[in-house]
């Protein structure tokens, strides 16, 4: 499929999506959106893809947030439109079978912190700038905001950083588990694509199990989420790769993964 905006690079077991918008910052408008919606579906059919590395086109932005000369003069009812499609495309992120890395370079405000919470893991350029300023402007995030960011990094500090709309640099965003890791500018891209080659070599069947146990477990109580894992974990004995992967550490090999 052709794609205006974003920009796919297919590589082994894992693919580049990048937003390709860097005269605007990679912001997000509807037709943004629209396209990242559908190249979510278009991996996601691709078997031979296991990982997604999410980032920005240039070195100013990984997406600087949604499109604000798009939504200056949106109705009541266009304004809900715009924010139930970045609520759908977010949501198709978290519902994936593909492990999703943001590789976060320079700014993520607004919608593109949003993006970012939206992922399984946040790598952060040094450089890169992370907040919710959405209040500057009279609102407040409209992609999810509001919910994921107090997931992850607590009730108290998700309020302080959306109502006063700072933006914080990667080290504080590492402090307070909004990323994972910190590294140089120059080795971004770099390390997001160790890590997806990593995740690649896996059991494409245990990624995307463990994917959705840790998300659905999250927001059950304990013993349903408990139960829920040792329904996982059983039917993982019916696979191909329980039996491969045992096996081959029982002979001193690397396993041969065929995700089935």
């Amino acid at each position: 499929m052709a794609y205006k905006n974003i920009k796919i690079d297919k590589k082994e077991g894992f693919a580049v999506l990048k937003i390709n918008r860097p005269q605007a910052l990679n912001a997000l408008n509807k037709d943004t959106l629209n396209e990242l919606s559908k190249a979510i579906d278009e991996l996601n059919k691709d078997k031979k893809i296991k990982a997604v590395i999410l980032t920005g086109e240039g070195d100013k932005a990984f997406i600087a947030g949604a499109d604000i000369k798009q939504m200056a003069n949106l109705t009541t009812i266009e304004a809900k439109e715009f924010s139930e499609l970045g609520h759908n495309m977010l949501l198709k992120i978290e519902n994936s079978r593909l492990i999703f890395i943001a590789a976060v370079n320079g700014f993520a405000l607004g919608g593109g912190c949003e993006t970012l919470m939206a992922c399984d893991i946040a790598i952060a350029a040094k450089s890169a700038k992370i907040g919710q300023p959405e209040i500057n402007l009279g609102v407040h995030p409209g992609f999810g905001g509001t919910q994921r960011l107090p997931r992850l990094v607590g009730r108290m500090k998700a309020k302080e950083l959306i109502l006063t709309g700072r933006n914080i640099d990667a080290d504080e965003a590492f402090r307070i588990g909004l990323v994972n890791t910190v590294v140089d500018d120059d080795k971004l891209m770099e390390t997001s694509e160790k890590i997806a080659g990593k995740i690649a070599s896996k059991s494409g069947i245990q990624t995307n199990f463990i994917k959705e146990l840790v998300n659905k477990g999250t927001d059950i109580d304990l013993n349903t989420a408990l139960a829920l894992e040792i329904s996982y974990f059983s039917s993982s004995f019916s696979t191909h790769d329980q039996k491969e992967g045992m096996k081959a550490f029982i002979e001193k090999r690397k396993p041969v993964f065929k995700d089935k």
